[in-house]
């Protein structure tokens, strides 16, 4: 059964989608928050497998509480909702710690996917459009003045394999894992068993983080 809080500042928002949540199998609702700051108390008291979390709300928004909620090394793992797909805040809330974002006008069944995926631990930004999202908003993250550096000189990189740093920068060039595969004349299994390590030797909590920090390091230039 998976878990799921629901937070946004609108009362018919939330109650639509815990409608859609509650007729679904292996979904539940732990509970509800209308602002950032009760969304943050009551992950810590429920401790839910998903937070849907809103952006835009008054007082503490989504993208505070979310560095909230993943700062406390808990379980719960963050799906943020936007009403546009490059929302100016969506990648400050990818940046804080959320493992993906998707519209508020998505169908009940890529919500309900979206929510599944979150929960094992994937991502829910295609590779696609996690690269169109990086590079629109390149010149607002901190490692884009310095793309230039030396990747290598990153602690967070230094315990990576040459294979596992070669991995890393495809992933983080939005190729799929079957693309990688492709590209680098890897079996498929191989390919996920780099990608999760990798994943793990830099901290990465999911793919769309193992991508942030990629540009964020220099590894990959978001200027293209």
């Amino acid at each position: 059964m998976t878990s799921v809080l629901i937070v946004d500042d609108q009362p018919l928002q939330r109650m639509g989608f815990r409608m859609v949540l509650e007729t679904e199998p292996g979904v539940s609702v732990a509970g509800e928050a209308e602002n950032g700051i009760e969304a943050v108390r009551r992950t810590a008291e429920l401790s839910p497998d998903v937070v849907l979390m809103d952006i835009r709300m008054p007082g503490m928004d989504g993208i505070e509480a979310t560095r909230r909620i993943t700062a406390s090394g808990g379980r719960s793992r963050v799906l943020v909702l936007t009403t546009f797909d490059l929302d100016e805040y969506v990648y400050a809330a990818l940046q804080a710690g959320a493992s993906g974002f998707l519209l508020k006008d998505a169908r009940p069944d890529e919500l309900l996917a979206g929510i599944r995926a979150v929960a094992v631990g994937d991502a829910v930004v295609a590779p696609a459009l996690t690269r169109r999202l990086l590079a629109s908003f390149a010149k607002a993250m901190p490692g884009a003045a310095g793309a230039g550096r030396q990747a290598a000189d990153d602690p967070r990189l230094s315990a990576l394999t040459e294979r596992e740093l070669e991995v890393l920068r495809v992933v983080a060039a939005g190729l799929t894992n079957t693309e990688i595969a492709q590209k680098l004349h890897l079996s498929e299994s191989t390919v996920k068993t780099h990608v999760s390590r990798a994943m793990a030797k830099i901290g990465a909590r999911d793919r769309v983080q193992a991508v942030i920090i990629a540009y964020d390091v220099g590894l990959v230039d978001p200027r293209g």
